[in-house]
């Protein structure tokens, strides 16, 4: 069944060289595994297609953007309208001298692999970052002291006609989990400096941050990553500790008790039950430091009521 009130969205869609999915389920393809369905997906064969698409589309459709599905939180209500999702057309790294070009579809961890294969230091943080460039350009997405404004020399956009636009690291206005650049432009690919460093420390390096990643996140778990971000000069782990939520469940939805910031889906949990389990969290925070709390998770689709469950701390 549609989600809009468009019953025929497909065929009121451009012929792409892409493909077109109705009704497709997203929680396949989100880390948490929790979600609805998305009205219509579209994987575009590369940027031509995606500006074709954009420039011939209805003007009233609403787009989602979407990478691996990492730092998400699609609820049960599905997305209506298109979700994009960049695929084998937006995967390139090309690696010249101590430049990285790279599509918005390539893993983060894989660039920082990449150029630790190529004698490429700066990258190294990257493999900490979960999801794709694309998801990092948008958040100035960061890690063990490192920010993407640090290492970015230019990333490539597209508007909303389908025109592409090249933008300084400046021009981006980077801020903290946040970029200036409007929400409904689709980072394409983007151009980062690197500094020549030998390559067996490059992965020494990066299997020291990955081991302390493993130790002290819940890596190996339905997750999304940091479901806060950090507020001015304090953590958001250490808030939400204060606040005794470490472990604290709501259905099938848990605060990891190895990093209280990142939330858990212990195997049952509905998007509704992590995202009222936050809420619950942020309420808590919120009564016990006065600090309020700010969602680093991206929450995307309709939400759905659904009979109210208490939180529990064990």
């Amino acid at each position: 069944m549609a989600l809009s009130n468009n019953i025929n969205l497909i065929d009121s869609l451009p012929k792409v060289r892409g493909r077109y999915t109705e009704n497709a389920d997203l929680s396949k393809i989100t880390w948490f595994r929790v979600g609805g369905m998305a009205e219509v997906l579209y994987k575009p064969a590369d940027i031509d297609d995606l500006s074709f698409f954009l420039s011939e589309k209805p003007a009233d459709v609403p787009i989602t953007v979407l990478g691996v599905g990492s730092n998400v939180l699609i609820r049960e209500g599905g997305v209506p309208g298109v979700v994009i999702r960049l695929g084998r057309g937006f995967n390139n790294i090309y690696i010249e001298g101590e430049t990285i070009d790279v599509g918005a579809g390539v893993l983060d961890r894989n660039v920082a692999m990449a150029c630790a294969n190529e004698g490429l230091s700066n990258m190294e943080f990257l493999c900490g970052v979960p999801g794709t460039i694309g998801g990092a350009l948008r958040m100035n997405a960061g890690c063990y002291g490192s920010e993407i404004k640090d290492i970015l020399e230019h990333a490539v956009a597209m508007d909303p006609s389908g025109k592409l636009h090249q933008l300084t690291s400046e021009e981006c206005q980077f801020g903290y989990r946040t970029s200036g650049v409007p929400d409904d432009w689709i980072f394409i690919s983007a151009r980062f400096k690197g500094n020549v460093a030998n390559s067996n420390e490059i992965h020494q390096k990066i299997n020291e941050l990955l081991e302390t990643r493993e130790k002290t996140q819940p890596v190996k778990t339905r997750t999304g990553g940091s479901t806060f971000a950090n507020p001015p000069g304090q953590k958001a782990w250490e808030l939400i500790d204060q606040a005794k939520c470490r472990g604290m469940e709501l259905g099938g939805a848990k605060v990891s008790e190895l990093h209280c910031n990142f939330l858990i889906n212990t195997g049952e949990a509905t998007a509704t039950d992590l995202e009222d389990l936050a809420e619950t969290v942020r309420y808590r925070v919120k009564q016990t430091s006065g600090v309020e709390l700010h969602w680093e998770i991206k929450r995307i689709g309709e939400y759905l009521a659904k009979v109210e469950k208490k939180a529990q701390v064990i």
